[in-house]
C-alpha cells in the first residue's frame, strides 16, 4: 500500500499528465499521481525522463537489463513491472526479463549481459562494490561512451526504484498485459501488445 495519496489536487499540469499517461500507457502511472503532490518536482522529472529517452548510445536490451537488476537490487516491484512490460514492447526475449531477479542462475544470458547485471548491482550496494576487473571485462565490449549510458542508466534507476519504494507504490499490473490470455474455445491463442489492446 503505497505511504502517500495518490489523489493530488487536480490541477491543469496534473490533468494534461494524467491525459499523456493514459494515452501512453492505458493508465495512470502511480509514481505520477505521487510526484504530482509537488509539481515543480513531477515537471523536473518528466522533463528528466522525456531527455533521458534521446540517449540511444547503448543497446535497448543491455539498458533493459541494468535497470530491471538495478530495480530488483532495490526490491522495487513497480519497476520491474512496468520495466518487465516497456522492455517487452521493446521486442527483448521474455525469458532474459522474466529471469533477472535470478539471473546468477539462469543460461539465458550472454557473458556481457551478466556483466552488465554485476555491474547494475554493485553499483546499486550501498557502498556501492564495483571493481576494476569487472569494468575492464566490460571495456572490452562497450566503448566510453556506452559505459557511461549504462552507469548514467543504472544511477536513473536508483532514482526512480528509490522513490517509488520509499512511497510504498507496488506494482500496477503491467506485467498482466503481457501474459498469455487463456484463449477463447474455438480460438488460438495470442499475446496482447503492451498497450493491451
Amino acid at each position: 500500500m503505497s505511504r502517500i495519496s495518490l489523489t493530488p489536487r487536480r490541477t491543469l499540469f496534473y490533468r494534461v499528465m494524467e491525459w499523456y499517461s493514459k494515452r501512453t500507457y492505458g493508465k495512470v502511472l502511480d509514481p505520477g499521481k505521487a510526484l504530482a503532490h509537488n509539481p515543480r518536482v513531477l515537471f523536473s522529472y518528466l522533463r528528466f525522463e522525456q531527455s533521458l529517452s534521446k540517449w540511444n548510445t547503448l543497446d535497448p536490451g543491455l539498458k533493459a537489463l541494468a535497470e530491471m537488476a538495478s530495480a530488483a537490487s532495490i526490491g522495487c516491484s513497480w519497476c520491474m513491472d512496468f520495466g518487465y512490460w516497456v522492455s517487452r514492447g521493446q521486442g527483448i526475449d521474455d525469458r532474459k526479463l522474466h529471469d533477472v531477479p535470478m539471473w546468477r542462475e539462469s543460461d539465458v544470458y550472454t557473458p556481457l549481459e551478466r556483466d552488465v547485471m554485476e555491474y547494475a548491482e554493485a553499483m546499486t550496494a550501498n557502498p556501492p562494490t564495483v571493481d576494476d576487473a569487472l569494468v575492464e571485462r566490460l571495456r572490452k565490449n562497450l566503448d566510453d561512451a556506452q559505459l557511461i549510458e549504462l552507469t548514467a542508466m543504472v544511477a536513473v534507476e536508483n532514482l526512480r526504484s528509490r522513490i517509488n519504494s520509499a512511497l510504498g507504490l507496488s506494482s500496477q499490473g503491467f506485467k498482466d498485459s503481457c501474459d498469455i490470455p487463456a484463449p477463447a474455445p474455438g480460438t488460438s491463442p495470442g499475446r496482447v501488445s503492451p498497450s493491451g489492446a
